[in-house]
């Protein structure tokens, strides 16, 4: 099972909330330049997402789980199941 794309959204949207100042992801941020904004404004309600736009959600949702050490998406809920299973040490943005 993978994450449902709703899921994805919700998920990619949280963590761009709150870690898109962080520096420590500063190029992970800056390569997901559409992806990451995307699924933000989709997650608010402010656009819907065609086609095109799918593309590029879910290629950020596979380079965010490579990003935190995750090689294959089990079906993920919401981010903290993505956090507990991510295998990088401390979140980024963790004191």
């Amino acid at each position: 099972m993978t994450t449902d794309f709703s899921k994805k959204i919700d998920i990619l949207s949280e963590f761009f909330s709150l870690y898109r100042e962080d520096k420590q992801i500063e190029d992970f941020i800056e390569f997901n330049d559409v992806g990451l904004p995307l699924a933000w404004l989709s997650s608010e309600g402010l656009c819907e997402i065609n086609e095109d736009g799918k593309k590029y959600v879910a290629e950020t949702w596979e380079v965010f789980l490579l990003t935190v050490g995750i090689a294959k998406d089990e079906g993920f809920e919401n981010l903290d199941e993505v956090m507990a299973q991510a295998s990088i040490g401390s979140w980024p943005g963790d004191k």
